[in-house]
C-alpha cells in the first residue's frame, strides 16, 4: 500500500506547492482513493506533477466539513466522472473559527455539493471495501485538542461549539498492516486511536493525520505535560506514527524527541509504502 502527500502544510520537493491544507492519495491492492482536497484546486495541480491521474481514482473521502480539507471538491468532481464521494451529512453544517479579533470567521464546505448525485452519507460505521471501511463514532474524551475552543457551529444567531459529528477516519487492513487515517483529529488522536483499536480488537500498526495540537487563535502549542502523555499513550500501542498540517511543527518536533523512531512528519510530495 503507498500513501502520497498531494497537499501539506510544508513542502520537502522543489516541485510541490503547499497550503494550509490536507489531501493524500492511497494505493491499496484493489482501490485507489484521495482523502481530502486541501483548501483549493493546488493539490490536483500536484498530482499532475507527481504522475498521478485523478480521474483514476474509485472513491474520495472527506474527513471533516472544513474548507482546509474540501476546498478542492469541485475541482476533483470535475476531473472524475465517477468515483462517489463519502460523507457524513454533518459535514456541510454552518462551522466558523473565532480568530484574534473575537469575529468569527467561517470556514466550512460549499453547501452546492449537497446536489452532487455522486454523495454518499456515511454512518457510524461504514463498509466501503474489503478490508476499507469508515468510522465516526468516538466517545471518548482524552486530550481533546485545546484547538476547538476556538471552532463553532452557528446555530440561529448564537455561535455552539463544535461535536465534530463531522469528523470521520478511514480504516484499511491489508495483509499485516492495519493503517488508521485521521484529518484533524479534532476528537483527540487518542481517542480514535482507541477506537480504532476496538474495531479491530487490536491497535493500528500505521496511523496517518493531522494530530490539531496547535491553537490557531493563540499560536501556542500544548504544554509539554499534554504532550508527554500523549506521547507516551501513543507509544503504548507501538503503531507507527506520521503525522502532519494541523499538529504544528513545533509540537512535532517536541512528540519526536520522546517517540523518536515512532514518529515522522509526511509533508507534501512524500510517499509512504506500509
Amino acid at each position: 500500500m503507498n500513501i502520497t502527500s498531494l497537499l501539506e502544510n510544508t513542502s520537502t520537493h522543489p516541485d510541490i506547492a503547499c497550503e494550509h491544507g490536507l489531501s493524500l492519495y492511497i494505493e491499496t491492492s484493489s482501490k485507489n482513493i484521495l482523502f481530502d482536497t486541501g483548501s483549493s484546486s493546488l493539490f490536483a495541480e500536484n498530482a499532475k506533477k507527481l504522475g498521478i491521474d485523478l480521474g483514476k481514482v474509485d472513491l474520495a473521502i472527506l474527513s471533516h466539513g472544513h474548507y482546509d480539507h474540501a476546498g478542492g471538491l469541485k475541482t476533483f468532481l470535475s476531473l472524475n466522472d465517477h468515483a462517489p464521494l463519502y460523507i457524513r451529512k454533518e459535514a456541510f453544517g454552518p462551522y466558523y473559527s473565532q480568530r484574534e479579533d473575537g469575529r468569527y470567521h467561517y470556514i466550512g464546505i460549499d453547501t452546492e455539493l449537497l446536489s452532487s448525485s455522486r454523495l454518499i452519507l456515511t454512518g457510524a460505521l461504514t463498509p466501503i471495501a474489503e478490508g476499507i471501511s469508515l468510522f465516526s463514532r468516538v466517545e471518548g474524551t482524552e486530550f481533546v485538542p485545546t484547538g476547538n475552543q476556538s471552532l463553532y457551529r452557528k446555530e440561529g444567531d448564537s455561535y455552539l461549539p463544535d461535536s465534530f459529528t463531522h469528523e470521520q477516519y478511514l480504516l484499511i487492513e491489508e495483509g499485516e498492516t492495519r493503517l488508521l487515517i485521521s484529518g484533524c483529529s479534532h476528537r483527540g488522536i487518542v481517542n480514535i486511536v482507541k477506537s480504532a483499536t476496538e474495531h479491530w480488537c487490536k491497535p493500528p500498526t500505521h496511523v496517518i493525520g493531522g494530530f490539531h495540537l496547535y491553537n490557531h487563535r493563540t499560536g501556542e502549542p500544548e504544554t509539554p505535560e499534554v504532550l508527554d502523555a500523549i506521547a507516551t499513550l501513543l507509544l503504548a500501542t507501538k503503531a507507527r506514527y506520521y503525522t502532519c498540517h494541523c499538529t504544528g511543527e513545533e509540537n512535532y518536533r517536541y512528540l519526536k524527541t520522546k517517540m523518536e523512531d515512532h514518529i515522522a512528519y509526511l509533508a507534501g510530495g512524500d510517499v509512504l509504502t506500509c
